[in-house]
């Protein structure tokens, strides 16, 4: 077992204990919810595990490698940016195509680009919420405002990792 896992295990034991002496129901409306979104996100879990089974074997490691991969550079770290910010889906489709996409060949400064696009840029919610939300005039201002974050953080990622070097 990772370190990780027995954080999180720690985690839940302690709030689990702190629910289940105060004496309100607070212990059993917790675990309540928790079996509630279980089985609401089970579904969703095995479906994005899936796609990334399937994404893993049709996507050309080659392919990733050249566009995406160290040597990519520059090109690897726009093209990371213009894919994040046009995959659509929350974080259970897009950790584990990013997840793919490192285990193929992708390199980290291009991956930190991708899913800064993808936080900042996510196409599918400017279309569902900002847009009729805010309206047209405050989703340009803001697009425009935040379009060169992603390229910049897969250049602060490519400085901090050493991943390549930018001849300027």
């Amino acid at each position: 077992m990772d370190y990780v896992t027995v954080i999180i295990w720690s985690i839940t034991f302690l709030m689990g204990m702190i629910a289940y002496f105060r004496h309100d129901q607070s212990c059993r409306n917790g675990l309540s919810l928790a079996w509630k979104q279980t089985r609401a996100t089970t579904p969703k879990m095995i479906l994005a595990f899936l796609v990334s089974g399937f994404f893993s074997q049709i996507i050309p490691t080659e392919l990733v490698a050249q566009w995406l991969g160290k040597d990519a550079g520059l090109t690897g770290i726009a093209i990371g940016s213009l894919l994040g910010g046009l995959t659509p889906g929350g974080p259970i489709i897009c950790f584990p195509v990013v997840y793919i996409l490192f285990k193929t060949g992708a390199a980290v400064p291009a991956l930190i680009s991708f899913l800064t696009a993808w936080s900042v840029f996510a196409f599918h919610r400017v279309l569902a919420y900002e847009l009729p939300l805010m309206g047209i005039r405050f989703v340009r201002i803001r697009l425009l405002a935040c379009l060169i974050l992603p390229p910049l953080a897969g250049l602060m990622a490519a400085a901090i990792t050493g991943a390549f070097h930018i001849e300027i």
